[in-house]
């Protein structure tokens, strides 16, 4: 597949910003990517604002609207799982290859470590801490038996993977904040319908009434399922760290594995640190990226207090 298309989840109030600005570091610092198609996906109830619909427009990114039942949209990050299954089935209409990320990131540099060797259906990064994650020395838990079963996942599948800033050597437990697909495989799409099939049924209420990460993370574990359930180890490719790098992270990153600066990464998630202004502190950032992203923050309102 020769055409890229990046999707994320969209969503009102704070979203919009990141949203915008998202597309915007592509479209400065994609390199030969920066022109790919941008789908930002939106649940059908929710309404954001016309300045951001223009912003979007100006920038040539495309608002796509699906639909969601009001019980997943109250679900932790159903929204974002329903969204990944639709632009995957936008994705094959248009041949071409989806990368599905996090809004809350940005673009360093061009992101052609993106694109996928032949032969591979996913690309991926592995999660940064266990939590909810299984061992890969301990048994099966109930919670990770479970998804197994419900996925219809092979023994013969499952292979070690090691948490990027935990280092703990896990069963493959994988970065729902990106991934690259061949749409054609149908993986998000499936995705989608096992979360769907899973997330409501009554054996997993006593997890996520004992621990509310099980729920949190309820979409990461069943990707895990579908993923091992539909993907054979040697489809799969591990994505550079310097791909999704947690900014937010780095005081606890392995110290081999830290960028010298931020321009070195190819993309960085940020979590708060762009709000509060800390992102200067973390790590050197050098122009052009350091200006850009100063003059941009410059022009946010304030956050809005939370109610």
């Amino acid at each position: 597949m020769s055409d890229v298309t990046f999707a994320f989840a969209f969503a009102a109030g704070e979203a919009e910003r990141e949203t915008v600005l998202l597309v915007e570091s592509l479209r400065a610092f994609g390199g030969r990517l920066a022109g790919s198609k941008v789908w930002t996906m939106l649940p059908a109830p929710v309404v954001v604002s016309d300045e951001t619909l223009a912003a979007l427009d100006n920038l040539n990114a495309d608002v796509h609207r699906f639909e969601i039942d009001a019980n997943a949209l109250n679900f932790p990050f159903a929204a974002k799982v329903y969204a990944a299954g639709e632009a995957e089935r936008l994705a094959v209409q248009n041949d071409s290859l989806l990368v599905w990320t996090d809004r809350g990131a940005l673009v360093v540099q061009e992101p052609d470590a993106l694109l996928l060797p032949p032969g591979k259906a996913l690309g991926y990064r592995p999660v940064d801490h266990t939590l909810i994650g299984s061992p890969f020395d301990a048994p099966l838990d109930p919670f990770w038996s479970l998804i197994y079963e419900y996925c219809n996942v092979p023994a013969a599948r499952v292979f070690p993977m090691t948490a990027s800033v935990d280092r703990r050597v896990l069963r493959p437990y994988f970065n729902a904040g990106m991934l690259v697909v061949d749409p054609r495989r149908g993986l998000l799409q499936r995705w989608h319908d096992d979360f769907d099939r899973l997330y409501r049924l009554p054996e997993f209420r006593p997890f996520y009434e004992q621990d509310v990460r099980y729920a949190i993370f309820m979409h990461q574990a069943v990707l895990a399922g579908t993923v091992l359930s539909m993907l054979r180890p040697g489809e799969l490719v591990k994505l550079p760290h310097f791909v999704n790098y947690p900014l937010h992270m780095h005081g606890d990153y392995p110290a081999d594995l830290k960028p010298a600066r931020l321009n070195d990464v190819v993309s960085v998630r940020y979590e708060e640190l762009l709000r509060d202004g800390a992102w200067q502190q973390v790590v050197r950032v050098d122009e052009p990226f350091r200006g850009w992203l100063e003059e941009r923050l410059a022009q946010w309102p304030p956050a809005a207090p939370a109610a």
